[in-house]
């Protein structure tokens, strides 16, 4: 069986989740006996495009049309549709992210192919091809047997653990054929989030809410971020309010992130937040609203003002790690 997975780079480098992606793409082929082809595009070197054999592609199909620096559904979606036709793919996998929620329906519906989107398990393959992923804002899971030739699946981040390990791939140039249509929408100008952790793979995250009364007050939750090595994040109406940027912003309408720790600080915790960071393994809430909903999702409570527990978290912290 050829499984195909797409990699998407960043400013010429991959990302967790794109290693993710082809590490979970291996995982399958071992049980199927099936092989392992990347697909890259975009300006990205060789070493880099190689170095993903430490995950477990064999191959690795690079287009390198310039223009696919910036992103286009229709073309991205072009070159996974001929790299598929081209290896024969019966299985296609990318991340549950922008670029692959909005790829992956467009490469499954013109090759009549079943798809899975936000996939959290291994696929079941003792009866089928059966995939877990959550349902009803993550209150519960569907277990779905896709009976299509060929099976494509978006991989949600943060859920599969990655390991490096030895090996090359080869690369080989892939030609796909282009026309205006699939550049018709214009990038004018892109924001890149800062930060030294990218939220969608942060493996802890510290949260903010209205609780935190303005952005004046960011600098405690900042502070703690950063003694910990961990990304920020907030709830809707911070980032309406222009207090933070949305890019941040995690939730139903926002992100959705599944880090190892989750700290929320201020956040009443309504159900359209929970449906984006329920998937945190740990869940620790700050607040000093008793009746908070937040704290009946909560693995760890703390009742209090933020701007008392906060700090006195921080220098908790600080000592930690200075007697470690």
């Amino acid at each position: 069986m050829s499984i195909l997975v797409f990699v998407e780079n960043n400013k010429g480098s991959f990302r967790k989740k794109s290693f993710e992606a082809v590490q979970y793409a291996a995982h399958v082929a071992q049980q199927t006996g099936g092989t392992v082809t990347a697909v890259a595009v975009g300006t990205i070197t060789s070493a880099e495009l190689e170095a993903l054999g430490c995950y477990g592609a064999q191959k690795v199909l690079h287009v390198t049309d310039s223009r696919l620096d910036d992103f286009s559904a229709r073309a991205y979606a072009k070159v996974l549709i001929e790299a598929a036709k081209h290896m024969g793919a019966k299985v296609i996998i990318a991340s549950h992210d922008t670029t692959g929620r909005a790829v992956a329906p467009r490469v499954a519906a013109n090759l009549m192919a079943g798809l899975v989107a936000g996939a959290v398990s291994y696929p079941d393959l003792s009866n089928g091809f059966a995939v877990k992923r959550s349902v009803f804002a993550g209150k519960a899971f569907a277990h779905l047997n896709i009976t299509s030739d060929i099976k494509v699946l978006t991989l949600m981040p943060n859920t599969f653990q990655v390991q490096k390990g030895a090996g090359s791939a080869s690369v080989e140039v892939l030609d796909v054929a282009f026309d205006d249509r699939d550049f018709a929408l214009k990038v004018v100008a892109a924001s890149h989030a800062t930060g030294d952790v990218p939220l969608s793979e942060a493996e802890l995250v510290v949260s903010g809410g209205r609780g935190m009364k303005g952005p004046e007050n960011w600098y405690v939750l900042e502070d703690l971020a950063k003694e910990l090595g961990a990304a920020t994040a907030c709830s809707r109406p911070v980032a309406d309010s222009h207090w933070r940027p949305h890019h941040e912003h995690v939730g139903q309408t926002g992100g959705t992130i599944r880090p190892n720790l989750y700290i929320a600080v201020g956040i009443s915790g309504a159900i359209q937040h929970l449906a984006g960071v329920n998937g945190s393994k740990t869940i620790v809430v700050i607040n000093k609203d008793p009746e908070a909903p937040f704290f009946k999702a909560a693995d760890y409570g703390v009742l209090g003002d933020a701007m008392d527990v906060v700090p006195r978290l921080t220098e908790a912290v600080k000592r930690y790690k200075q007697n470690a």
